[in-house]
């Protein structure tokens, strides 16, 4: 019935997923290459999630 009030998950992880990108971005340039790797690894598995949830909602 509320449907629409409820929040899009994948919004939410899209989000969450460029914030990462964009420290882990800040932390290369910094020359902090340990904090990039661990940034991007976190993006990466915010990215599969993300894509679960595309292929949940496809079915």
């Amino acid at each position: 019935m509320l449907s629409w009030l409820k929040s899009d998950p994948r919004k939410k992880l899209q989000k969450a997923y460029e914030q990462r990108l964009k420290d882990a971005m800040l932390a290369q340039r910094s020359g902090d290459i340990k904090t990039y790797s661990l940034l991007t690894e976190e993006a990466e598995g915010i990215y599969q999630q993300i894509k679960a949830l595309e292929a949940d909602s496809s079915r």
